[in-house]
């Protein structure tokens, strides 16, 4: 087999063709300093003690680097050996990835042996690096399905938008982004589990993605017991899958992060241990710096082909508003609210369709189905408003005539939103019973 001449290129680029050591002079919270001659941000590194400890180069202070190890650190002391075994964060990657599972180091967890065949053909590509040039994306055009009657139906996604799932915790948000690995139209998918419960991660491959689900997967995990800087690299290396995915194999991926705050949480330690002063609730500016920089990789690209990320984000005390939420939202082409109050009455998937929105649906929708759509929402408004008076028996049939209406077609309006997981819904479905909810109200 012929090695392509840029595979060389890249291989001359990343490895280190002399052997540069240094040695540890101090630790300074998560991080090590050293003396490091050579090394530059991004850098792979071993710290040699009791045993061999990897670590990335973070940042710089004067003539010494700054390393954060990938474990806990065990036996090293001050003069301990640092050695740089990789120029920068390089990741090989093959479409034998699929169905597999991977931590942020990107070494397989899940006992099924080496990731790839012997000799089998790799491409490199960076863990950090910019994303396409805004002018090259394609147009968004087409929805993509997603199984979910509520999101298909009120709140369509293109292909290659983004979306926030807001969520607090324990309102369905792992259980959703199961449903819509499942069912979701895409060529493949890869799902990034950002700090989550190591309870949870088996959980949800076996139960919520299923094996049909994780066959055309790759599932990048990196625990909330793991290092900060394992959680980071987790989350890029999932979108660099997904780049290699749409850009050099031409197909369409669903990217699904659990979750955006873990991923900023996890940047806050980081840039509190390299002496940044912290700001809103205790997160400092890096990571402001760095959302943009991982959601923006997500999204249509020059061959045609798209990633079209959900990312959910846990808010604090169901606080829409607290900083993350807030900065997720002013980025992303949408979001959807998850309610404890819908969660509480078994209603599921818990999506609040009044507080959520779509900024690619009028894009990717026809006239007709924004009307059917807008209709079905103002119904939800009116009867929201006139709830409590429906409830004690305060509201006369006949008082009002949009109320009259809203409590005609309540009931099909509801059984649509609900949705069972082991159900799955056409987009051409969703928008038909979309459409014949709306006739019946209008009758």
């Amino acid at each position: 087999m012929q090695i392509p001449s840029d595979k060389y290129e890249q291989l001359a680029r990343t490895a280190s063709l002399y052997d540069e050591a240094g040695k540890i002079t101090q630790s300074v919270g998560l991080l090590y300093e050293a003396y490091l001659p050579g090394a530059s941000t991004g850098s792979r590194c071993v710290i040699h003690g009791e045993k061999t400890i990897e670590a990335e180069v973070v940042g710089f202070k004067d003539r010494k680097a700054y390393l954060m190890p990938f474990e806990e650190v065990v036996g090293i002391h001050n003069g301990s050996l640092v050695r740089v075994t990789a120029k920068s964060a390089a990741f090989g990657l093959s479409h034998h990835l699929l169905g597999r599972v991977i931590d942020g180091r990107g070494q397989p967890i899940d006992g099924k042996g080496p990731l790839y065949p012997e000799n089998s053909a790799t491409v490199w590509k960076q863990l950090y690096h910019r994303t396409i040039d805004p002018l090259a994306r394609t147009v968004i055009e087409e929805p993509i399905d997603l199984g979910i009657r509520a999101i298909n139906g009120m709140l369509t996604v293109g292909r290659g938008q983004r979306v926030g799932i807001m969520a607090g915790s324990g309102v369905g948000k792992s259980v959703l982004l199961g449903m819509m690995s499942r069912y979701a139209r895409s060529d493949v998918n890869v799902i990034g589990l950002i700090g989550e419960r190591g309870r949870e991660v088996r959980e949800f491959i076996e139960r919520d993605l299923g094996e049909e689900g994780l066959k055309r997967s790759v599932v990048v995990v990196s625990t909330s017991d793991t290092s900060a800087l394992l959680r980071v690299r987790a989350a890029h290396l999932a979108a660099t899958i997904a780049e290699f995915f749409r850009d050099d194999c031409s197909k369409d991926v669903l990217l699904l992060m659990d979750s955006v705050t873990r991923f900023s949480m996890a940047q806050r330690e980081i840039g509190l241990s390299l002496g940044e002063p912290p700001a809103s609730k205790g997160y400092t500016p890096s990571v402001f710096a760095a959302l943009p920089r991982l959601l923006e990789r997500a999204g249509t690209a020059t061959n045609g082909k798209s990633i079209t990320g959900l990312y959910t984000v846990l808010v604090d005390g169901d606080d829409m508003d607290e900083p993350i939420a807030d900065a997720a939202r002013s980025i992303l082409d949408g979001h959807f609210v998850l309610s404890r109050r819908l969660a509480q009455a078994n209603h599921f998937p818990a999506i609040d369709i009044l507080a959520s929105a779509s900024r690619v649906m009028p894009s990717v929708t026809t006239k007709e189905h924004r009307e059917w759509a807008a209709k079905i929402r103002e119904w939800m408004a009116v009867y929201k408003q006139a709830e409590d008076l429906i409830n004690i028996g305060a509201y006369s049939k006949g008082a009002n005539a949009k109320i009259d209406q809203a409590i005609s077609v309540i009931e099909r309006i509801n059984s649509f939103l609900r949705q069972k997981t082991d159900d799955s819904t056409s987009f051409d479905d969703s928008v038909a019973l979309l459409h014949s909810i709306a006739r019946a109200g209008e009758r």
